[in-house]
């Protein structure tokens, strides 16, 4: 573990917010504190103890403040392997060991989004706190550092629950995250000099990352490799989650399927959609997508494919709910949703969908194009005696779209364009659709006369006899079985419709 008892820092931030609880700590604890500028007068003002770092070096802070820390007496500290021949050297140059580094670079990309002044700019390129972060990372055996203040309240935690120490993977953890802000903090100034330029090797293979708060739980570590700021705009809410992202990923990909379509919900949970309805308003549409489903989308992702009325605002905010993404807010709708405050409110601005899927599996990566087939009337092959009726036809390709994107094994049933039931992610078909029968009828949704789509083909007339019993009168399939007969011999004993579109959409 190499724990390692934090006797000294130095801190030189631009964002002092969640910074007071450290610096207080740090002087219960006994830790020697260095600092600079304003950061050394927020620390003074708080009544704890400082030494200023030109104190340390002999030089005062020189060029308008950009040079403050750059200096041996600064850097050796950091740097210097705690080994004899590495402290011997700093006992000899009178440098003090220093423990802990905190910082927090100048915004750079605020500046940039808030002005178009190039010296205002320029000005917020961190040389000092950049260096800082680098020379800390690199010696993470000995050194701890904070290259954010999205980082405040994990060192904060360790220091505190470990009494002033540090192990060897906390340190290691921080090391990682900051060479993450150095890369991405590079990126930024990359990007901003390269508008004109436009160099395409380092614009296609450079990316933002962000560090998120956590991953899918609590002890794993998340990050953001991208740019959210092309997609979305950011109206409202707390930062987005790894397990918010997943999720939103999978609702854009859903309304997607229906861009320039009625007004259509959808309802996510768990990157499964729980709720899909398309009515003549945004707020029927809203209603019948919480009718799917109304337990499961408590603490959901919910997307819209049309603008956000006030209604139908009003009607949201009876239920607790993650992140509400829709292509616009009517200004009223934006007022009362804003006032809570942790809930997330996205602008969609590009409804394009994801061209590649990559996994991260075994010592290695998985790529393929997006699942982007969608089958039109024209496309589908009836292959019963009974054809579907218009309107069935219309719920099988909307119940088609529902289960493409849940998890396979899959089944939706739908009715009037509502999503009454699915079942996804079981090991069996018919396991699926018991589900999605059992769903349909906890809320009361009714199955007669509705359509079920199932991702594969049958093997066996198993599921559709099961649809039959229940009222389910039109089938959508992929077919390919070499059993395809005995479903299509069903259907036909039994008066359903089935379509087959030779289209198989598993989701693994």
């Amino acid at each position: 573990m190499n724990p390692k008892k934090v006797n000294s820092a130095l801190i030189s931030v631009y964002s002092k917010d969640g910074l007071a609880p450290i610096v207080e700590l740090l002087a219960k604890q006994n830790v020697t504190i260095y600092s600079t500028g304003g950061t050394q007068k927020f620390i003074e003002n708080l009544g704890i103890k400082v030494e200023a770092v030109e104190d340390l070096t002999s030089y005062p802070s020189i060029l308008d403040g950009r040079v403050k820390t750059l200096h041996p007496k600064v850097f050796g500290g950091i740097l210097a392997r705690r080994e004899e021949n590495h402290l011997a050297q700093l006992g000899k140059f009178e440098i003090p060991e220093i423990d802990l580094v905190i910082v927090d670079l100048y915004p750079f990309e605020d500046t940039v989004a808030s002005t178009d002044d190039e010296s205002e700019i320029i000005e917020k390129i961190d040389i000092g706190g950049i260096s800082l972060i680098r020379a800390a990372a690199k010696n993470y055996k000995d050194v701890v550092v904070v290259p954010s203040r999205n980082e405040y309240e994990m060192v904060l935690n360790v220091l505190t629950e470990k009494q002033g120490c540090t192990d060897l993977a906390d340190r290691k953890k921080l090391a990682l995250r900051s060479f993450m802000v150095s890369s991405h903090y590079d990126t930024a100034i990359f990007n901003y000099f390269n508008q004109e330029e436009s160099i395409p090797v380092y614009k296609e293979s450079i990316h933002q990352s962000n560090a998120l708060r956590y991953g899918e739980n609590p002890h794993q570590q998340g990050y953001f490799y991208g740019d959210l700021d092309a997609l979305f705009e950011k109206l409202n809410g707390k930062a987005l989650s790894y397990n918010n992202l997943v999720d939103i990923d999978a609702a854009m990909n859903l309304i997607h399927e229906f861009q320039g379509e009625d007004p259509t919900f959808v309802v996510m949970k768990h990157t499964n959609a729980c709720g899909v309805a398309t009515r003549p308003t945004v707020l029927n549409a809203w209603e019948s997508a919480l009718a799917g489903d109304p337990i499961s989308a408590f603490g959901g992702i919910l997307i819209s494919n049309t603008t956000i009325d006030l209604a139908t605002a009003t009607a949201i905010d009876n239920i607790f709910y993650e992140v509400l993404i829709a292509p616009n807010f009517d200004p009223d709708a934006l007022e009362l949703l804003s006032k809570k405050k942790k809930r997330t409110l996205l602008r969609i601005k590009d409804f394009s969908p994801t061209k590649m899927v990559r996994k991260s599996i075994l010592n290695g990566m998985i790529v393929q194009d997006s699942d982007l087939i969608s089958e039109e009337p024209n496309e589908l092959k009836v292959v019963t005696n009974e054809s579907p009726s218009e309107s069935q036809l219309d719920d099988l390709l909307f119940a088609n779209k529902c289960a493409k994107h849940l998890k396979s094994n899959t089944i939706a049933i739908v009715k009037n364009s509502q999503l009454v039931g699915m079942g996804c992610g079981q090991t069996s078909r018919v396991d699926a659709l018991q589900q999605g029968i059992a769903k349909a009828k906890q809320f009361g949704l009714p199955l007669d006369g509705a359509v079920m789509a199932s991702d594969a083909f049958f093997p066996f007339p198993d599921c559709v006899e099961i649809a039959d019993l229940e009222g389910i009168k039109a089938v959508i399939q992929p077919g390919g079985s070499i059993k395809d007969q005995l479903s299509i011999d069903y259907c036909n004993e039994h008066g359903m419709a089935m379509v087959m579109t030779g289209n198989r959409h598993f989701k693994h």
